[in-house]
């Protein structure tokens, strides 16, 4: 019963996070399955997988219906990084579980930081530079393939920099690349998936699904700044530690 109540609480802080800020959420679900639920760090990256897949395809048909979703520049932006997220998916079974430990760390790190510095606010459209945006679709399909993140954390920034979307709408469209680099990486996890505790996955993604309908409104209710500064403090923490269990 206490491992289905550390589910169901740990699905629904994701997924309220992923909610209320766009991206960056689905990050605190690795710790949270290695720490809270006993998984190992490779079960934990692709069960991940199944979590932010689920929860970011239900996140986005509500900003699809808000016209919030650049369909094909998404889905270009995508494909960069659909063979990066296969080629992460297979890399990830064989690394140590401290260097997966330890990568995932400075992710989540990184994530923290560029969280706690202000986003770009852009309401006008700029070139795009077609190899800039292929390098960042093809980092964040690496990143989401070896680490089992969504990396909307990553994704927004590299939609409005690099190819000059509104926040909204890069906020939306970053939604669709998780969701497809999330599944081409889960795909190549398939021989891992047989072992997964679905018992403990269910809950967990329906908390996360449910909480980041929540998300949506709580954001409309409370500064989005200070959301995502107690956010990133919360996940510097959770940075640290791991890095300290991956060195120790």
């Amino acid at each position: 019963m206490s491992v289905l109540l550390f589910a169901l609480a740990a699905g629904a802080v994701i997924g309220l996070a992923l909610g209320a800020l766009g991206g960056g959420g689905s990050v605190l679900a690795v710790p949270a399955l290695i720490y809270l639920l006993g998984f190992t760090p490779v079960a934990a990256t692709t069960a991940s997988l199944v979590v932010v897949s689920v929860t970011s395809a239900t996140a986005l048909s509500a900003h699809a219906r808000d016209g919030h979703v650049r369909w094909r520049t998404g889905l270009l932006f995508a494909a960069a990084g659909i063979v990066p997220a296969l080629l992460g998916g297979a890399l990830a079974g064989r690394l140590p579980a401290a260097a997966l430990t330890a990568a995932f760390a400075v992710v989540a790190g990184t994530a923290a930081v560029r969280m706690l510095r202000p986003r770009p606010a852009s309401d006008t459209t700029r070139p795009v530079r077609p190899g800039r945006a292929a390098a960042a679709g093809a980092g964040l399909g690496a990143v989401t393939g070896v680490l089992g993140v969504g990396g909307g954390f990553l994704a927004v920034p590299a939609l409005v920099s690099v190819l000059g979307m509104r926040m909204r709408d890069a906020v939306g469209t970053s939604l669709l690349v998780i969701t497809v680099n999330s599944l081409a990486a889960l795909a190549m996890r398939a021989g891992t998936a047989e072992g997964l505790d679905w018992a403990v996955i269910a809950p967990f993604a329906g908390a996360a699904i449910l909480g980041a309908w929540d998300g949506r409104r709580l954001a409309a209710k409370v500064s989005g700044g200070a959301l995502q500064r107690t956010f990133a403090l919360v996940l510097l923490a959770v940075a640290g530690f791991m890095m300290i269990d991956a060195v120790l």
